[in-house]
C-alpha cells in the first residue's frame, strides 16, 4: 500500500447498474473549441454517452451537473469511443462510436447561451455503417500514408478486419489461425496493424499486405485460397509473448523513442517497430490498464499502470518512479489537459466511478496508537495458549460443512407420534401369516416465523415401512401461522426394517429467495412391527447386556407389551414380529444383566436398540447420570457371518436365475428380429450401452460394497501408523466392484475391524487425533478408488490375525485337498431336487441350462487339473489312507449322482473313462 494517495481534483458516479471497459473512455477537443482544453467522453454498455468538461470554477457550486456538457441515451451498447478526423473534406474532430453491429460518427457542437443556463451542446449524426459481423474493438489512423483525415479499422468477433474510409467501406480480411479476438493497434510509423492472436504471440500486418491479399467472403474461403490460386494473408513478423495481452499501445509523441508497448497478464513488453524486443518488466501484481505518455527525458517512455490492488504506478521504462492509492480498480486511464490544470490523470472503474486526480505528497495522517509497555505474564499467556488449543482441537473434531447460525429459523417443524395404534388400520396389507398389521398416526406441525410462499413437505421411512402420503404441498403462510398435516405409517412387507426412525424434509425458499431445507426426525413405536407373545426358552442365538444399576421390571419400561403378557413378575418379555421371528428378553433376578435371545440373529437388533433407548430414558428420569451399559462377551461374529452367508447364497441364486432369464430374453429378441425381417419392418433402435449402465448400477451388492468400505477403514483410520495412512491414501484407482466367489475375504476383514476397534482403534484420521500429519497426506488428492487388502504376501500389506479371531475364519486347504475337491466337482453336480426347492423352476428348464453350461466348465476344470498335476510318490502310509478314503467318498458321490438321472450317468461315466486314461500316463511320468 502506498503512503500517498491520488489527490482528488474532480469525481463523479456515472449512473446505477452500468458497466464500463477500457474502450469506453477517451479525451480530446471533441467540440472543436480551439482553446486547447480536452473534453472527456465516456460511453457505457447500457448505451449512455456522456461528455464532461471539469473546471476548477465548477467544483464547489454546481458539481457534476455543471461539468457535464452532454448526456445522450443511444439505442445500442457502446463498445468503444474515439476522437479523430473521420469526415472527409473536414479538418474538424468528430466522435466515432462503436456498437456491436453499427459504427456511428457524430459531430459535437456547442451554442453559447443567452441566459444563465450556459452553453448548449448537441450531438449530430454524420454517417453510420451497419456491420454484418459482431464487432469487438477498433483503431484509427492515416492508413496507407494518407494525410488530412483518419480511417477506421474494426475487428470482428470471428477474426475479420473491416476497413472504412470515412463514409465508405474499403475491404475486409480474415486473420489467419484466428480463435479469439485480441487487442488491436495501428502503428503510423510502419503503416502496420498489431494484434495478439490466440497462440499468444504478437503479430504485425502491413496495410499494403492486407490490401493486396485476396478478398474472402467467409473464413472457409480464406482457408481455401492457396488451393484456388489466391494470395493467403500471413503476418510480416511475430513475437511470442507466452501470455494473453490486455492492451497494446503505440506512442507517437516522439520519434526518438519509437516503440510498441504490450501489457500482458504478468509482464510488460517493449518492442521496436520491427518486432525486436527492447526490454521486458516482470510485474508482481495483476495489471488492469496502462497508458504510455510523453517523457521529459529523451529515449525513455513514461507509463501509467493500474492494477487490481487499487494502485496507480508511474514507470520510466522499467523503473518505478511513483505509486499512488486509488479508491477503486481502474479499467481505463487517460491524461487530459483541463482548464487551469494540465496533465490531469483521468481514471474510470468498471462500475462507473469517474475520477480526475493528480499526483501529490498528501500523506495519510493515521498514526499507530502507542502500546503500553508492560511485563509479560508468562503463566497467563501459557494458560491462554492451552485454552485456545483446546478450542482449536474441539473445532477440528466437530467441524461442520456449513457454519451454525444463531439467527432464528424461518421455519420450525415438530412431529408427534400417537401413543396408541390406529383403531382402524390404514395398512395396505391387512394381515401377515394371520397376524393383523397395525398402523400409527403421525402429526406434523409446521410453524413459520416469516412469510412463506411455497413449501414442500416430504416423509421418508425405512423399507418395508410405508406411509399413506409421503408428500404434502403447503399453502402460502404468513408470519406466525401454523399448518398441521397427518399421515399413518405401517409395515408393507414380510421382512423387518433396518430402523424405526423416519425423516421429515421441508424444502422452501426464504423471503430473500434463497432455497433452504429443514429436516426433522421422528421414531415409530416398536408395536408397529411386533406383538406380545409367550417367552421362548430354547433358542439358537443369545446376546447379554450388562448394566451398573439394579435390575428393573421389564413391564415398567414396556408398558404397551406388559398388559398382554402372561409373566406377572416382569422378568421376561417376548416380542412376536409380524415377519415370523420371536425375540425374548430375560432379566436376571440376582445380577444386573439382561439376555436377548431368538432363533433369528438379525431380528434381535430392533429389540436390543429399543431396550437400550428405554433404559436411558428410564434412568435419566430418575436422575441417575452414571448409568452405563456394556457387552462383555466375545463378539458374535460367527452368528453374524451366518447371516452374511445366507444373504450371499440368495444373491448367487438370484444371479443364476438372472442368467437364465437373460438367455430366454436373447431368444425372444432373436424371434422378434426374424418377425421384423419377415414383415419388412425397420431394425429396432440399439440400446446404446444403457443396458450395461443399468446392470452396473443395480447389480452392485452389499457384500462387495461392505468389503470395500471395511478395507478402506483398515488401510486408513485403523492402520498401524500415520505413515501407513499416507501410503494407503496415495494409492488410487481401485478395481471395479463385482460379485465375489465367496464370503471368506469379507468375514476376514470384518473380524479384523472388530479386533482393532476392540483394542482402542478410532474411526478418525491421525490429523483429527492431534497427531502430526505426514507430508504425504497433505500433498494428496482424493483417492480415485478403494484398493482391496492383499490376501497373500507379495500383493501388499499382509494383515495379521489375532488368535481369538482365527477361529471364525476358515483356513485355506492344502494343494492336495484342492485337487480332490476339483475331482469331486467334476464327478458330481448338485441334485435337481435341491435347485427346484430353492427356486421353484421346472425341472426341464434347469436341465436345459445345465446342458449348455456343463461342458465348457468341465473342460476348464480338467485343463486346470492336468496343468496342476505333478508326479509325486507317496512317502508314508498316511497318504495312502487319505487317497483310499477319498476314493471311497468319490464312489459314494458317483452312486448318488446315478440316482439323479440317466443323462448325468452317461456323462459321468465318460468322465471316469477319461480319468482312468490319464492315471497310467501320470504313473509312467
Amino acid at each position: 500500500m502506498s503512503l500517498f494517495k491520488a489527490r482528488d481534483w474532480w469525481s463523479a458516479a456515472l449512473g446505477e447498474g452500468e458497466e464500463f471497459d477500457q474502450g469506453c473512455l477517451c479525451v480530446g477537443d471533441v467540440d472543436n473549441s480551439g482553446t486547447g482544453h480536452d473534453k472527456i467522453v465516456v460511453g457505457s454498455y447500457m448505451g449512455m454517452l456522456r461528455i464532461f468538461s471539469p473546471n476548477a470554477n465548477k467544483l464547489s457550486d454546481g458539481g457534476t451537473a455543471d461539468a457535464q456538457l452532454l448526456e445522450v441515451q443511444l439505442q445500442n451498447a457502446i463498445i468503444q469511443v474515439e476522437v479523430g478526423k473521420f469526415v472527409s473534406c473536414s479538418d474538424l474532430l468528430h466522435l466515432a462510436v462503436l456498437h456491436p453491429r453499427k459504427l456511428s460518427v457524430y459531430s459535437v457542437t456547442g451554442t453559447s447561451g443567452n441566459v444563465e443556463h450556459g452553453d448548449q451542446y448537441q450531438l449530430k449524426l454524420m454517417y453510420e455503417h451497419n456491420l454484418q459481423r459482431t464487432a469487438c474493438n477498433m483503431t484509427y489512423g492515416t492508413f496507407g500514408g494518407v494525410t488530412g483525415h483518419h480511417s477506421l479499422c474494426i475487428q470482428s468477433m470471428d477474426g475479420m478486419l473491416m476497413f472504412f474510409e470515412q463514409d465508405s467501406y474499403s475491404f475486409g480480411r480474415f486473420l489467419p489461425g484466428f480463435l479469439l479476438p485480441g487487442p488491436l493497434a495501428y502503428n503510423p510509423r510502419t503503416d502496420s496493424f498489431l494484434t495478439v492472436s490466440s497462440a499468444r504471440q504478437l503479430e504485425g500486418y502491413k496495410y499494403e499486405t492486407l490490401a493486396i491479399a485476396t478478398d474472402a467472403e467467409s473464413r472457409q474461403d480464406s482457408d481455401l485460397l492457396p488451393k484456388t490460386g489466391g494470395k493467403r494473408l500471413t503476418p510480416d513478423w511475430t513475437f511470442v509473448l507466452g501470455e494473453q495481452a490486455l492492451d497494446i499501445s503505440v506512442p507517437s509523441f516522439s520519434h526518438s523513442s519509437s516503440s510498441v508497448m504490450v501489457l500482458g497478464e504478468r509482464n510488460l513488453f517493449c518492442l521496436r517497430d520491427n518486432g525486436q524486443i527492447r526490454f521486458m518488466k516482470k510485474l508482481e501484481f495483476n495489471p488492469s490498464c496502462f497508458l504510455p505518455y510523453i517523457s521529459v527525458k529523451d529515449g525513455t517512455t513514461n507509463m501509467l499502470l493500474g492494477n487490481h490492488n487499487n494502485m496507480l504506478l508511474v514507470y520510466q521504462d522499467v523503473t518505478l518512479k511513483w505509486a499512488a492509492q486509488l479508491p477503486f480498480v481502474p479499467v481505463a486511464v487517460r491524461v487530459a489537459n483541463l482548464p487551469e490544470l494540465k496533465g490531469v490523470v483521468v481514471s474510470l472503474s468498471s462500475d462507473g466511478h469517474f475520477l480526475c486526480s493528480y499526483m501529490g505528497t498528501d500523506p495519510s495522517f493515521f498514526s499507530t496508537p502507542k502500546v503500553d509497555a508492560r511485563e509479560a505474564d508468562y503463566e497467563q499467556i501459557d494458560a491462554e495458549m492451552k485454552k485456545l488449543q483446546k478450542f482449536i482441537r474441539e473445532a477440528t473434531r466437530t467441524q461442520d460443512i456449513l457454519p451454525k447460525s444463531d439467527a432464528v429459523d424461518d421455519l420450525s417443524v415438530k412431529a408427534t407420534v400417537s401413543s396408541c395404534l390406529d383403531t382402524l388400520s390404514q395398512a395396505l396389507i391387512q394381515d401377515i401369516d394371520g397376524l393383523p398389521v397395525p398402523s400409527v398416526t403421525v402429526q406434523v406441525k409446521v410453524k413459520t416465523n416469516s412469510v412463506l410462499q411455497s413449501a414442500k413437505l416430504s416423509i421418508c421411512v425405512q423399507p418395508p415401512l410405508a406411509v399413506t402420503q409421503d408428500q404434502f404441498v403447503l399453502e402460502p403462510m404468513g408470519v406466525g401461522s401454523t399448518k398441521e398435516v397427518a399421515f399413518s405409517a405401517f409395515l408393507n412387507g414380510q421382512y423387518l426394517p433396518a430402523d424405526l426412525t423416519g425423516d421429515i424434509v421441508v424444502s422452501y425458499s426464504s423471503p430473500t429467495g434463497v432455497p433452504r431445507v429443514l429436516q426433522s426426525r421422528f421414531s415409530l413405536p416398536l408395536a408397529l412391527v411386533c406383538l406380545p407373545s409367550s417367552p421362548a426358552k430354547n433358542t439358537k442365538f443369545k446376546v447379554t447386556v450388562d448394566t451398573n444399576q439394579p435390575p428393573i421390571d421389564l413391564s415398567a419400561i414396556f408398558r404397551e407389551f406388559s398388559m398382554k403378557t402372561e409373566d406377572k413378575d416382569g422378568n421376561s418379555l417376548a416380542f412376536q414380529f409380524l415377519s415370523g421371528a420371536k425375540v425374548t428378553v430375560l432379566a436376571s433376578k440376582t445380577s444386573q444383566r439382561y439376555r436377548i435371545q431368538s432363533d433369528s440373529f438379525e431380528d434381535m437388533w430392533l429389540v436390543v436398540k429399543e431396550l437400550v433407548q428405554r433404559f436411558d430414558q428410564h434412568f435419566s428420569k430418575l436422575g441417575i447420570k452414571d448409568f452405563k451399559k456394556s457387552f462383555s462377551g466375545p463378539m458374535p461374529l460367527q452368528e453374524y457371518f451366518l447371516s452374511v452367508d445366507n444373504h450371499f447364497q440368495l444373491r448367487v441364486s438370484a444371479q443364476q436365475y438372472q442368467d437364465l432369464l437373460s438367455e430366454r430374453a436373447v431368444q425372444f429378441r432373436a424371434i422378434q428380429r426374424r418377425l421384423l425381417t419377415r414383415f419388412k419392418d425397420k431394425t429396432p433402435a440399439p440400446l446404446q450401452n444403457l443396458d450395461k449402465l443399468l446392470d452396473a448400477t443395480y447389480n452392485q451388492g452389499w457384500e462387495e460394497s461392505c468389503d470395500a468400505a471395511v478395507s478402506h477403514l483398515l488401510r486408513s483410520c485403523l492402520s498401524r501408523s500415520p505413515k501407513d495412512q499416507a501410503t494407503s491414501l496415495a494409492q488410487a484407482g481401485g478395481p471395479v466392484l463385482g460379485l465375489p466367489q465367496d464370503t471368506t475375504r469379507l468375514k476376514k476383514h470384518i473380524a479384523l475391524l472388530c479386533d482393532r476397534i476392540g483394542k482402542g482403534g478410532r474411526l478418525t484420521l491421525a490429523s483429527e487425533a492431534n497427531v502430526q500429519i505426514p507430508a504425504q497426506i497433505q500433498n494428496l488428492a482424493a483417492p480415485g478408488g478403494v484398493e482391496p487388502i492383499a490376501e497373500v504376501s507379495g500383493d501388499g500389506e499382509d494383515l495379521e490375525h489375532p488368535q481369538e479371531i482365527t477361529k471364525f475364519i476358515k483356513k485355506k486347504p492344502s494343494k492336495k485337498v484342492k485337487k480332490e475337491k476339483e475331482k469331486k466337482e467334476v464327478s458330481r453336480e448338485p441334485s435337481e431336487a435341491d435347485v427346484k426347492e430353492e427356486a421353484g423352476v421346472p425341472e426341464e428348464t434347469l436341465k436345459e441350462v445345465k446342458r449348455e453350461k456343463k461342458e465348457p466348465s468341465k473342460d476348464k476344470k480338467e485343463s486346470k487339473k492336468d496343468s496342476s498335476k505333478e508326479p509325486k510318490e507317496p512317502k508314508d502310509d498316511t497318504k495312502k489312507k487319505e487317497s483310499s478314503s477319498s476314493k471311497e467318498k468319490k464312489e459314494k458321490k458317483e452312486k448318488e449322482g446315478k440316482e439323479s438321472g440317466d443323462k448325468k450317468v452317461s456323462r459321468k461315466s465318460s468322465l471316469k473313462v477319461k480319468e482312468k486314461k490319464k492315471d497310467p500316463e501320470a504313473g509312467e511320468g
